[in-house]
């Protein structure tokens, strides 16, 4: 479980793709966070990069590697990513811990591509296009992540979600770096997806139980 508040960025140091998966390579950079990061990390910890959740699988001091299934090239950005990018780091939220954004899984649900990043004096906006699938799970002044920040949906129209970003924001995390058309991983509100699949499976055995009634079962009960 993670909160959408990066703690850190790292650079890929490599990434290798094949046909069934690959490997990445981060690198934790410098500085306190960085550090901290680095003594904290053990063989199996998860942790998020661009929000998605990732297993370490072999660290030392200064990097970290992670395996990656086909699925999560075909889900997430790293099918164009490239060594030299910055990734937002995070770790798990921890017992007793401040919750700062919104609950996410680090499962990403999909790409989206930015439209623009423009700046209104002092703060910036940043649009970002949502896949045409995800759509039904976006509401304005909902939460939304983007390569695992915790963001707030300020304006939703046209498939678009506008989001305003604070200086903070834009200097710790990759969103400076962002440009038009660059992929960003995107994973919607949980509550959205779970209110969807409780309410279908209503439906579902509304259906069901309504199919069941025909006319020779009314007659065969008396009526």
């Amino acid at each position: 479980m993670f909160t959408g508040i990066t703690e850190h960025v790292g650079k890929i140091e490599s990434l290798e793709r094949g046909a069934d998966g690959g490997r990445l390579v981060v690198a934790f950079g410098a500085g306190d966070a960085a550090q901290e990061i680095a003594r904290g990390t053990k063989l199996g910890d998860s942790i998020a990069v661009n929000g998605c959740c990732l297993t370490v699988v072999e660290f030392d001091k200064a990097r970290f590697a992670a395996d990656l299934s086909g699925e999560t090239l075909r889900r997430t950005n790293f099918g164009e990513k490239r060594a030299g990018d910055l990734v937002n780091l995070e770790r798990p939220l921890a017992a007793g811990a401040r919750l700062g954004g919104h609950f996410m899984q680090g499962h990403v649900d999909g790409v989206g591509r930015v439209v623009a990043l423009v700046t209104e004096g002092d703060n910036f906006w940043l649009s970002v296009r949502v896949p045409e699938d995800l759509r039904r799970y976006v509401a304005e002044k909902g939460s939304i992540a983007i390569d695992g920040i915790s963001l707030t949906v300020a304006r939703w129209h046209e498939g678009v979600v506008d989001i305003a970003v604070i200086p903070f924001t834009h200097a710790h995390t990759n969103v400076g770096k962002m440009a038009a058309n660059d992929a960003v991983n995107l994973e919607t509100d949980i509550l959205a997806k779970y209110v969807e699949s409780l309410l279908g499976k209503a439906t579902a055995k509304t259906d069901e139980s309504a199919s069941s009634i025909t006319v020779k079962s009314l007659v065969e009960e008396g009526f």
